[in-house]
């Protein structure tokens, strides 16, 4: 779906879409601890959608058969809420988008149950560091290149590998619209964003390989070496001179 201009009434809806889906985020994090399941907070957060008279974004999208996506370790994205038990010391990232008034914002965050090993913390610090550049690049008239750039020069730094295959995008009326945001580029190039575009930036991270595949579940990607991977994601509204970051509080 091309990315629209948003109208001030959307863009209403989509801040608070958005104050929801950080309250939740947030919620979900301090409640995490070893020995839960990964359907324990599935369960959680339909829970806190309903408390929020909101409904859950990623719920039978394209069949998706959960309420968020929280992939552990290994995983990159698109893990189904289930049995796994989360240990101590595993690296848990959660995905999750929220339906509001017809809405949707989308953002992801990675951490780690208990204290994180050095490399984890160089993984998570270089995530972040990556979604910091690319919303340090977001204004009227930037161009996707020049977002993807300012991704993958902070990865270099970091010494860590982009997952190509999974992007940033557009986001508003639906889960994932255009324009596509790859998290590598070449500055200067591609569509340009313009004020009232709403956009999911979307940093995918490994320490090792940045090749993945499709595990059994037709859903959860994982990298090809089981290197740890993480993501860091935020939806923002593009404006004259920066942007405004609708899903953190």
């Amino acid at each position: 779906m091309k990315t629209q201009v948003k109208t001030q009434q959307e863009i209403v809806d989509m801040r608070e879409s958005g104050r929801i889906l950080a309250t939740i985020l947030q919620d979900l994090i301090e409640g995490t601890e070893a020995g839960m399941t990964t359907s324990d907070i599935g369960k959680r957060a339909r829970a806190l959608l309903e408390k929020h008279k909101s409904k859950a974004a990623f719920l039978d999208y394209n069949g998706f058969p959960g309420a968020i996506c929280i992939s552990v370790n290994d995983e990159i994205a698109h893990g189904i809420p289930g049995n796994r038990v989360m240990r101590e010391g595993d690296l848990i990232h959660y995905d999750f988008g929220v339906r509001y008034k017809g809405m949707i914002t989308d953002a992801g965050i990675g951490f780690v149950i208990g204290t994180p090993t050095p490399d984890q913390q160089r993984l998570l610090a270089g995530t972040k560091k990556a979604l910091d550049a690319a919303i340090a690049t977001i204004r009227d008239g930037v161009r996707v290149g020049d977002i993807g750039a300012a991704v993958e020069s902070t990865l270099e730094r970091y010494d860590l590998a982009c997952i190509y295959e999974l992007c940033g995008h557009g986001v508003g009326h639906q889960v994932h619209e255009d324009p596509i945001i790859p998290n590598y580029g070449t500055a200067g190039t591609g569509e340009a964003l313009r004020t009232g575009m709403t956009v999911a930036l979307e940093p995918n991270v490994s320490l090792g390989s940045h090749e993945m595949y499709l595990a059994e579940d037709g859903w959860t990607w994982t990298t090809k070496d089981h290197s740890l991977s993480t993501q860091a994601e935020h939806t923002v509204l593009v404006t004259d001179d920066g942007c405004e970051i609708l899903t953190q509080l």
